[in-house]
């Protein structure tokens, strides 16, 4: 069961998965059910976890229960631990809502919670990042993890992500980073699916960023901090979370 369900999440759309994942998921957290490792988005326990990656096979690293990888629970954490985002009022943009945080998020009673995308089903506002529907110093806070890899003009998104947050807002904005390049990485000449996988990580990439990414957000205007929260966790909780080591959490403030 756990070779099958690996098959389908590497071969099935992205929004077909979503809705398959309602069925599947129940079935592999009960059968995964132990002690070992816990998803700390809801709490859950179970023996191991799965594995997931399209260039490359991570073990260990998918959450039977709320679909999970290791960002996320990054982030959940950063977020419970050293914001307010749980406790005071906010207005908030959330791009490409993950699975794992969507129903959780919105039935945050202090948060006016707002999705968007091109083409997520979860997306309460289909919209394009490079130009978006909203107004300027919208939002208190936006979260975009995982979406800037993909936009050939990211600059530009950048540029809205900045317009649209209110001064003293902050933005995190977590992107598939390479820390030993120090400087970002895009050939558009590229154009092959498998090879584009090969040296992207996944097809539908179009760079690799490497350490300069903190500051071409600087460029934008944001105050950047560049969190390395997972060192202030013990080595105890990183590996019962199955977090992974190296990741930098890009905190953006206007």
């Amino acid at each position: 069961m756990k070779k099958l369900f690996k098959t389908i999440l590497n071969i099935v759309p992205r929004p077909i998965l979503i809705r398959l994942s309602y069925v599947v998921r129940p079935i592999m957290a009960w059968y995964l059910k132990g002690d070992t490792f816990t998803d700390p988005i809801d709490g859950k326990s179970f023996k191991t976890f799965l594995p997931y990656g399209y260039a490359k096979q991570r073990n260990n690293v998918l959450s039977p229960s709320t679909l999970s990888l290791e960002r996320h629970r990054l982030l959940w954490l950063y977020l419970q631990r050293e914001t307010d985002f749980f406790s005071t009022p906010k207005k908030v943009l959330h791009f490409a809502p993950e699975q794992a945080f969507y129903k959780r998020f919105k039935k945050q009673p202090n948060l006016d919670y707002t999705t968007t995308d091109l083409e997520s089903p979860l997306a309460d506002v289909k919209a394009d990042i490079c130009n978006l529907p909203f107004a300027d110093n919208s939002f208190d806070m936006i979260l975009c993890n995982h979406v800037l890899e993909h936009i050939p003009d990211d600059t530009k998104a950048m540029q809205e992500l900045y317009r649209i947050l209110r001064p003293g807002g902050m933005g995190i904005f977590q992107i598939p980073q390479d820390m030993s390049r120090a400087v970002t990485f895009q050939d558009d000449s590229i154009t092959d699916p498998k090879e584009r996988t090969l040296i992207f990580g996944q097809y539908d990439h179009v760079r690799v960023y490497g350490r300069d990414y903190f500051d071409k957000l600087r460029t934008v205007g944001f105050t950047v901090i560049e969190e390395d929260f997972i060192h202030k966790l013990t080595p105890e909780e990183v590996t019962k979370y199955c977090l992974a080591e190296g990741e930098i959490i890009p905190v953006c403030f206007k």
